[in-house]
């Protein structure tokens, strides 16, 4: 293990000095690079900041808060008539919210064990949530990450037990997304827990997009016979979601250059830690939009009504809109709300066309008060915001 280590560590060291210097703004990329191919370009494109708006606050004026006065929310769970479950990262609480009520505690996860940016973190609700009210979270434990199936039945959480464990956990790098994808299965998005080398054996969860069962086994045509793993070369995925044509996209942490929105390909690798953000690397799959950490920090993500994508940055402290061209490329990243809200964590997109928000200021942040708070933004919101 230590010699795989330093071979991708040397990897890593030969490999930066291909990428560009100083990065300023977000990049798109020209021509996202398949695995398996070389594009012929040697370094990303220049960095294109003209259309970028500049760094001034930008609420908008009509919103609805849902909930205010939570600690550390982290993941969300529409339920489809006006209401949500949320998790709480160190308490372990799962709430009920609505508009116009206090948030209803429905009980806490057993055996979370919070810590650094582990703890109670992403939650999904089952396809046929409506018929066996089952629903997933995310958790870090004792020993491991792991994803747990609940029930919910009289507003009253159950225990049902862990389905999937084994994820590598640590202070940071956890991942804990949980989405059910168009085809029916759990997708678990999952972080290198600070051991780069998890990112690329295919033999660790950590570091991966996984696709599982709702008993937690491998998915049938998961692109490695026999594994849960859906993706590979990930340092820390915290956003998930599907456009309406069925293409996944995922965004990424990055280490100290770039952050990433990517589009997912079954048994693609994303080059973590041999690359970081557009490399054209033969075998290795180049962000769609890449940012420098400072400017985005990107957790959840949602696809809104008009198609475009949407970042919740926590550094950023923005929500950042990308229009997806035809699914292969992305148009010019714009910044909004941009301190409105502070960090924010989680963004879900609702049936309506409203998009909820799930800020982050009592972790890392500066809480202002209320914080933490869930925002609903109106179905038309990005207009007023837009120029």
């Amino acid at each position: 293990m230590r010699a795989t280590a330093a071979v991708l560590v040397a990897t890593a060291v030969a490999l930066a000095g291909c990428t560009s210097g100083t990065p300023a703004g977000p990049v798109v990329s020209s021509a996202p690079a398949a695995a398996g191919t070389s594009p012929t370009a040697a370094s990303p494109p220049p960095p294109d900041t003209s259309s970028l708006p500049s760094p001034t606050p930008s609420p908008v004026s009509t919103t609805t808060t849902v909930a205010t006065g939570l600690s550390v929310p982290w993941g969300l769970a529409l339920l489809g008539d006006g209401r949500a479950l949320v998790t709480e990262r160190d308490t372990a609480r799962v709430l009920l919210v609505r508009p116009g009520a206090r948030p209803r505690v429905l009980g806490r996860v057993p055996g979370v064990v919070p810590g650094g940016e582990g703890g109670l973190l992403g939650i999904a609700l089952s396809p046929h949530f409506a018929s066996d009210h089952q629903l997933f979270v995310y958790a870090t434990a004792a020993g491991d990450n792991r994803v747990l199936r609940m029930s919910l039945r009289a507003n009253v959480l159950h225990p049902e037990g862990v389905i999937l464990s084994g994820i590598p956990k640590a202070g940071n790098h956890n991942g804990g997304r949980l989405a059910f994808g168009p085809d029916g299965y759990l997708y678990v998005t999952t972080g290198d827990a600070g051991f780069r080398p998890n990112a690329q054996d295919r033999g660790s969860l950590g570091g991966k997009i996984l696709r599982v069962t709702a008993d937690g086994a491998p998915a049938p045509g998961n692109p490695f016979p026999g594994s849960a793993v859906w993706s590979l070369g990930h340092r820390n995925v915290q956003g998930i979601a599907w456009d309406p044509h069925g293409r996944m996209y995922a965004s990424e942490f990055g280490q100290d250059t770039w952050d990433e929105l990517n589009l997912i390909r079954p048994g693609a690798n994303y080059g973590w830690p041999l690359v970081e953000g557009i490399a054209h690397h033969s075998g290795f799959v180049d962000p769609l939009v890449q940012w420098p950490t400072d400017d985005a920090s990107p957790s959840g993500l949602a696809i809104g009504a008009d198609g475009a994508a949407y970042l919740a940055a926590l550094r950023g402290e923005c929500l950042w809109r990308v229009p997806l061209d035809g699914g292969t490329s992305a148009g010019q990243p714009r910044r909004l709300l941009y301190r409105g809200y502070g960090r924010l964590r989680t963004v879900v997109s609702a049936p309506d066309g409203r998009l909820w928000l799930v800020t982050s200021n009592t972790f890392r942040g500066s809480p202002r008060p209320g914080d933490d708070r869930i925002v609903i933004l109106p179905t038309d919101w990005y207009r007023e915001a837009l120029p």
